[in-house]
């Protein structure tokens, strides 16, 4: 970024969806909408503009309670978007998520025919999601979200998740979540690793320089400047099975503890294995100063404290030397949980539904979210390691760098499986009133 303005960055004009972390704890609902009639499409954006909060409203009465929407492709075309509009987008976006299953590892269960109706289908058009600091706010900032949609017979509300942030800040197989996120320049907003420098704006923003010096745009300027491309995976994740491979794999609970953290690149804490190799370290892996301000190069190449084939380490490489340049691929990267925490020490699926609302935003879907999906996580030639996938995502062997000899774990059944999931854009704020303006 030497030698390159800085960008100013339209925060009032940006959803604050895109920019702003999630308050801990929270509660938060995904709703999906179809629109049958145009003009009320049309009408739900004019209405939605003024309920949508921006990233510059970081002080409001509201306080850490927000509203945003997105859109994905058929919503675009439902809403009357004139073609060659469309054809400016990202043709990733306008395939969406399910022609793309192939490429992301979507096969077998996670294949699109197995997923939850419906997600992945031409009746999807617009995503709410809204997100308080607990439930009977969420409740409220719905309530105040509804007169949008409401009187609006032409949309239809077809279907709903809700999910939780748990004082532990915890997902699913019991591992503190949300701990890394990059610094957006001009965003105003701290990233969670200080040895990692600001990203360009345009890596997560269009209209912006992006680290190429590129600019992503949509045509016309209004309706694609300030907005990002978002994806919404439902993610349903074998809690049970989980905890039986590392019983299964493990000479003891001490021994148990060790395996999840190398599975994962931190101690369930929190704690990352690069600041603390040998043992769980609870203040550190809750103190947001300190657990993420970590590198690999310089310490640990060969990943025998942090496997390269771990989850952390394969989603962001950080300054390892990989095949790929890191900061290309960059995400910044939200999950909430969903469903009912699987009681501590049961081995056994008692059936729920539970799992992650996993979210991606960027502004390019091709070499960020597909590039890290495809060629990070389920594959590992770029750290020499074959086709070796992901050990919590994916399924096969995970190999633990150990002297003198390496550890194994073969056979690893797949503990996530993809629900369902959309490709959607969120718009600017000014482009929610243009797309309400539409006029044929």
């Amino acid at each position: 970024m030497t030698g390159q303005a800085r960008a100013v960055l339209e925060l009032d004009d940006i959803q604050r969806g895109v920019l702003s972390p999630r308050p801990s704890p929270y509660a938060a609902t995904y709703i999906l909408f179809r629109v049958d009639e145009r003009a009320h499409g049309r009408e739900l954006m004019r209405r939605l503009s003024t309920v949508v909060t921006s990233a510059a409203d970081t002080t409001s009465p509201l306080g850490e309670t927000w509203v945003s929407v997105a859109l994905t492709h058929h919503g675009l075309v439902a809403l009357g978007v004139p073609r060659e509009s469309l054809e400016t987008f990202a043709w990733e976006f306008r395939q969406g998520m399910a022609a793309r299953a192939g490429a992301l590892g979507d096969v077998g269960d996670s294949a699109p025919e197995n997923w939850e109706a419906p997600l992945g289908t031409p009746e999807v058009h617009v995503v709410l999601v809204a997100l308080a600091p607990d439930s009977a706010r969420l409740e409220a900032a719905v309530e105040r979200a509804r007169p949008a949609y409401r009187a609006l017979p032409g949309v239809t509300a077809i279907w709903r998740q809700d999910c939780h942030a748990l004082p532990t800040e915890t997902e699913p197989f019991g591992y503190r979540d949300g701990i890394s996120h990059p610094a957006v320049e001009g965003s105003g907003i701290a990233g969670s690793n200080r040895l990692e420098e600001p990203l360009r704006a345009g890596e997560f923003v269009l209209g912006y320089p992006d680290e190429l010096g590129g600019l992503q745009r949509v045509e016309p300027e209004v309706l694609g400047r300030n907005g990002s491309y978002v994806v919404f995976r439902k993610l349903h994740q074998r809690v049970a099975a989980f905890r039986r491979c590392l019983r299964d794999n493990a000479t003891g609970p001490a021994d148990e503890e060790w395996l999840a953290a190398k599975i994962m690149g931190r101690w369930r804490s929190g704690a990352p294995l690069a600041l603390s190799p040998d043992h769980d370290d609870p203040g550190l892996g809750a103190d947001p100063c300190r657990n993420n301000g970590f590198g690999y190069e310089r310490d640990d190449p060969a990943g025998f404290t942090t496997p390269g084939g771990c989850h952390i380490r394969r989603g962001n490489p950080r300054d390892a030397a990989v095949a790929g340049v890191v900061r290309l691929h960059r995400m910044i990267r939200r999950g909430t949980a969903y469903g009912p925490p699987l009681p501590e020490g049961v081995l056994e699926d008692d059936g729920a539904d539970r799992g992650l609302m996993f979210a991606f935003i960027g502004a390019h879907l091709g070499r960020q979210f597909e590039f890290v999906q495809s060629e990070w996580m389920n594959d590992g030639v770029f750290f020499g390691a074959g086709d070796a996938r992901d050990p919590v995502i994916g399924s096969g062997d995970f190999t633990i760098p150990r002297r003198p000899l390496r550890r194994c774990l073969r056979g690893l059944p797949r503990f996530v499986v993809t629900r369902g999931g959309e490709y959607c854009f969120m718009p600017s704020l000014s482009a929610l009133r243009w797309l309400g303006d539409l006029e044929d």
